[in-house]
């Protein structure tokens, strides 16, 4: 065969399109605007409200592409679970910035002070966590606190402080300015959580993963307690300590008044604390204005049964409102009735105001695994959107006592996909899509709150559906609201007890925990393709805008691409599943990581539309934040890069800032 070597002339439109292209890319950045705001970021939400919205401008929507890597910060801390750290960890730390410095922590739990315009480090603290215990709810650390003290002078020791929390349930006051215990707060600086909350079986059953919250002089702090273990699991009290001394205020025992034990319901803790009860391991809120602490609680123990609860549902999957100086419920509101699915309230309640007509109203948003959004009245509970109880299925397995009805809200419509049938599978050849077609019609499926069986539910939204741990972002001027989802179904079957230890050892891979205290064990697994796809059609991620005036859906876009999931770096918009929240700016912007590559990326808020994204050494599963500190500084956005290792995305263990040239 002759081979034409004659050079080919390229088309003149490509020509175009090519120079256009290249011009673009060498387009020098506008002048910076030092003339905007300054801000800091204070807390894990922006502000006790959590909004994570920022009144910055320097970047823009016509400016944000030429954003670039300012410094990055190298923690080092992260785990596989496979080496010589048994658990795996996730870098979802939100940092905060107070006084010119920059203090976050990393999943074992070591704080870290930077210089914040060049990623410097001032001091770090090891608390030295035991790294070997069995962490169910893998290493982690979302975010530290910090607290100002009136009385002490500048530059006396703990003047400011920083509060965080441990993986194995300590609570501990630092220096902000040198990072040495601040050694008048409980026993050298040190509190232990696992005092009074019941005996912990194993280390990492017990364990506390988010920010604690201030409130006054008080620090406030809940816990996360491995699911589907027992039904007298640890106590899932909400604690409040004096921020002076760490001598505990009060505690928030989450049963009714009045509760009594059953032959079948938990017992006690030493200190008189419930056992199995719900617990608070998501971020809290805080109106120090109305003197309200907003704590979101997961389920009574365990997830899947409930049979045995006999007057501890009360709680459950709620946002629940306490007083601040007293513990002392205000008012509360359950997302889930007799929660079976796991679908405990992760997220952050998020504070805000509405405006109708010209009247400013205090609110507060709750997110939920559901897709479901509730507005409701800060100071009183009641739903400021319609919500509905409608009937749902029934018929659960003998002894489960299900509730007949389930609160849906009218409006904002529910987020993401909801429901799965045989003819919805999804897969990349006939064959994959033929085995997730089997796999659904074998399960029982009668709409979101279809009861655990025995033959098998298809849960869906899943228990890691919906807007999770990551929340929502709130832009108060436009009335705006942000938040992603993800679209991931799940197969929960329940395994009589008598079948535990050979379903066990017959499926070691399979996740079955054991429930004790129950007739039941449970299996619970993602649905998945052979080929690793999730069963149902994408997108299996999306970011979303709601209009919190009209309750209506603004936009929605698939988030994330197969970019780092395919065997090859092909880049599909089919979204994916994601960990971690977003932030809003007032100029205009959404910035979000998340998803399953590894990307941050900023996002028109009033269209939707992807305006820049930046490569990340590893998955994003964080949220991000933003500062400004001076006329003459720019503004940064920081977020961490260091994976996760349960959803599978890239380990490591980088700050990531990012600025304008």
């Amino acid at each position: 065969m002759q081979v034409d070597s004659r050079p080919r002339r390229v088309p003149r439109v490509l020509t175009l399109v090519a120079a256009f292209t290249w011009l673009l890319a060498c387009e020098a950045p506008p002048p910076l605007d030092f003339s905007g705001p300054l801000s800091d970021w204070p807390d894990y939400g922006g502000t006790k409200w959590g909004q994570r919205y920022s009144p910055l401008t320097q970047i823009t929507r016509e400016n944000v592409r030429h954003l670039e890597v300012a410094w990055t910060y190298h923690t080092g801390d992260f785990s596989d679970g496979e080496g010589e750290i048994p658990s795996g960890s996730a870098f979802e730390a939100t940092p905060i910035l107070v006084d010119r410095t920059l203090y976050v922590c990393t999943p074992f739990n070591r704080v870290i002070a930077l210089e914040p315009e060049t990623g410097k480090e001032r001091w770090t603290y090891d608390p030295e966590i035991n790294l070997y215990g069995d962490y169910v709810n893998q290493l982690v650390c979302r975010g530290v606190s910090t607290w100002l003290d009136p009385v002490r002078a500048e530059g006396q020791p703990c003047r400011r402080r920083i509060l965080t929390a441990t993986n194995d349930a300590r609570l501990i006051a630092l220096d902000a300015a040198t990072g040495r215990p601040c050694t008048d707060f409980g026993e050298g600086g040190i509190v232990d959580l696992t005092h009074g909350v019941g005996l912990t079986l194993w280390l990492g059953e017990y364990q506390v993963t988010s920010a604690p919250a201030i409130v006054g002089d008080l620090v406030v702090v809940g816990s996360a307690v491995a699911d589907n273990a027992r039904i007298d699991a640890p106590s899932g009290v909400v604690r409040a300590y004096d921020v002076h001394t760490g001598a505990l205020r009060w505690s928030w025992n989450p049963v009714p008044s009045g509760f009594e034990h059953s032959a079948r319901a938990t017992t006690s803790s030493e200190a008189d604390y419930v056992l199995g009860t719900a617990n608070v391991w998501g971020p809290i809120s805080v109106d120090e204005e109305r003197d309200l602490v907003f704590v979101p609680t997961g389920n009574s123990a365990p997830d899947f049964y409930g049979g045995h609860r006999d007057g501890l549902d009360l709680y459950p999957s709620s946002v629940v409102a306490l007083r601040g100086s007293t513990g002392e419920v205000v008012w509360f509101f359950q997302t889930v009735h007799h929660d079976l699915w796991d679908y405990d309230v992760p997220a952050q309640p998020t504070l805000t105001t509405l405006i109708r007509d010209g009247k400013r109203i205090p609110a507060v948003v709750q997110a939920t695994k559901m897709g479901h959004l509730f507005v409701l009245h800060r100071e009183t509970g009641e739903p400021l959107f319609p919500v509905e109880e409608r009937p749902v299925p029934q018929d659960g397995v003998p002894g489960e006592k299900l509730s007949p009805t389930q609160p849906f809200p009218v409006k904002p419509p529910p987020l993401g996909q909801r429901g799965l049938t045989p003819d919805d599978a999804w897969g990349l050849t006939p064959w994959d899509r033929g085995v997730c077609r089997k796999r659904i019609a074998s399960l029982r499926f009668d709409g979101i709150f279809t009861p655990p069986t025995l033959q098998g539910t298809l849960v869906f939204p899943s228990h890691i559906g919906g807007t999770n741990w990551g929340g929502v972002a709130v832009d108060p001027e436009r009335q705006l609201l942000v938040t992603k989802v993800s679209n991931a179904p799940a197969a929960v079957t329940l395994i009589p007890r008598k079948d535990f230890e050979r379903e066990s050892r017959a499926n070691p891979e399979a996740g079955i925990a054991p429930q004790r205290g129950t007739p039941y064990a449970v299996r619970r697994e993602t649905l998945l393709s052979p080929l690793g796809i999730p069963c149902n059609p994408p997108p299996w991620g999306q970011l979303i805008a709601v209009d919190l005036e009209s309750g209506d859906i603004a936009w929605d876009v698939p988030f994330g691409t197969t970019r780092d999931l395919a065997p090859v770096p092909i880049s599909v918009k089919w979204g994916t599943p994601n960990v971690g929240g977003p932030l809003v700016t007032a100029s205009g912007l959404v910035f979000i990581g998340a998803a399953m590559d590894n990307y941050i990326r900023a996002f028109d808020i009033e269209a939707g539309e992807e305006l820049w994204k930046g490569r990340l050494p590893a998955g994003g599963q964080a949220t991000p934040m933003t500062y400004r500190l001076s006329k003459d500084s720019k503004q940064f956005v920081v977020i961490a890069a260091g994976g996760h290792a349960t959803g599978g995305t890239k380990l490591g263990g980088d700050l990531m800032a990012y600025a304008l040239p």
